[in-house]
């Protein structure tokens, strides 16, 4: 039988309790709020501000990795899935003005459990800014073993 949280908020809630990207309790955090679209994305507002800079203006990119991989992870919750991040890939196509609100979204490409393959993108001002997509391994039952182990790859 399976216990595990099924909805996004449970399993947010559950698996993410001090999230940096989406956890209301993280002191410092982005504290972004997912919604489930029908089409099965997930997409969250994201203010800035030039507490998220980089360069003077920008936003960090490292920023906006978080927020990719956030949205990623806030989409397989909202499917019934808890996992990690395997693999992100992240292309930058234009800089993103750290004083104006952007959009993320994300979905699900393809799913053959253990493993998701999930896409995202950052909109700001109605254009892409930034695309990630990643590779996620669900987590094992709680209080069962990983299954699997991190490898050393030269490529």
């Amino acid at each position: 039988m399976n216990t595990r949280p099924t909805t996004l908020d449970d399993l947010r809630t559950q698996m993410h309790p001090r999230c940096v990207v989406c956890s209301p309790h993280h002191p410092t955090g982005l504290w972004l709020t997912f919604t489930l679209a029908k089409d099965g994305s997930v997409a969250a507002v994201f203010a800035g501000g030039p507490a998220f800079e980089g360069y003077p203006g920008w936003l960090h990119g490292g920023v906006i990795a978080s927020l990719l991989d956030g949205a990623m992870t806030n989409c397989l919750f909202a499917h019934g899935h808890a996992a990690l991040t395997g693999e992100l890939k992240v292309r930058f196509r234009h800089p993103v003005a750290a004083d104006r609100a952007a959009t993320v979204r994300a979905w699900i490409h393809k799913s053959c459990p253990p493993l998701h393959l999930t896409r995202a993108e950052l909109r700001q001002d109605e254009r892409v800014v930034a695309v990630a997509s990643a590779k996620f391994m669900e987590l094992p039952p709680h209080g069962k073993p990983f299954a699997w182990t991190a490898t050393s790859e030269h490529t």
